[in-house]
């Protein structure tokens, strides 16, 4: 079968080097790919021990399988919130110890990384980072999958020779993660760009989430999006939430209040038992 694109010298992440959907590990409660389904949530920032407690809880109760939450930040402006660094790797650890939710946390710097994956389940590496070379070798050193999204000028081939990276440092277990790309339409804050989800599941073996809170930027279109995906084939969804969103130090305007959450997964649940059957068939 010929495709737009290929994998070009990302040798080890591609479906030649593995014909079965590798499924990626979280601690030791939940999983991602061949077939398993990841929900993520969990706020922009950890902005206080509290807002991170009522946020785990509600991820949780949702239904969700491992929580969100950024100590270190990448801000646009070096005016904005940076994030509470170490401070919110304990708030975090302790969040998983009150709710049993792995944690996905981003680090920054390469320096950081031991700090990082002492208390990470899984490494985040920002869209922003997806080509800082130095660290993606780091993260290939390190004991923890990682979530690797895309960056938002970034080509199908270009994100996979970033997780060739991590892979060929000796990290097999990379998750990737649609965040959306940047184009010329400013209806909203990117273009979220579901072709690259039968994209990928045709060039690798890797698990591929969608983001659709950073792909849209808009609290309103994220559920319609977070079941786009769903239906277009993604493995997990990685989704912003918050207890008070209007008054969030980073990326309120994209978060969902906790109603709101609980019926998105209630929803993506009704959809994934509808699409089941659907998917057997095709296989067959």
């Amino acid at each position: 079968m010929s495709h737009g694109v290929s994998s070009g010298n990302a040798r080890l992440v591609s479906r030649s080097a593995q014909g079965r959907p590798s499924c990626v590990s979280l601690g030791e409660t939940a999983c991602i790919g061949d077939g398993h389904f990841l929900l993520v949530a969990g706020p922009c920032a950890v902005e206080s021990r509290e807002q991170l407690l009522a946020s785990a809880r509600a991820a949780r109760d949702a239904g969700a399988g491992a929580l969100r939450g950024g100590a270190f930040k990448p801000r646009t402006s070096p005016y904005d919130f940076q994030g509470l660094g170490a401070e919110g790797l304990l708030l975090l650890a302790e969040a998983r110890e009150a709710t049993g939710l792995p944690i996905v946390t981003e680090v920054l710097d390469p320096r950081d990384m031991p700090l990082v994956a002492e208390y990470a389940d899984v490494i985040q590496i920002g869209s922003r980072n997806t080509q800082n070379y130095p660290l993606l070798r780091e993260a290939g050193h390190a004991r923890r999958p990682v979530l690797l999204k895309r960056g938002m000028s970034m080509t199908i081939r270009e994100w996979l020779c970033a997780a060739e990276y991590i892979v060929s440092e000796g990290n097999s277990e990379v998750i990737l993660c649609e965040r959306g790309i940047r184009t010329f339409e400013t209806a909203t804050r990117h273009t979220l760009d579901l072709n690259a989800i039968p994209v990928l599941k045709a060039l690798t073996h890797l698990p591929v989430m969608v983001d659709p809170s950073h792909g849209t930027g808009h609290a309103a279109y994220v559920p319609s999006m977070a079941k786009a995906a769903v239906a277009a084939g993604a493995d997990g969804l990685l989704i912003e939430i918050h207890p008070d969103p209007r008054h969030a130090l980073s990326d309120g305007a994209q978060s969902l209040d906790f109603p709101t959450f609980a019926r998105l997964a209630h929803d993506i649940a009704h959809l994934r038992a509808t699409l089941a059957p659907q998917r057997v068939r095709a296989s067959i």
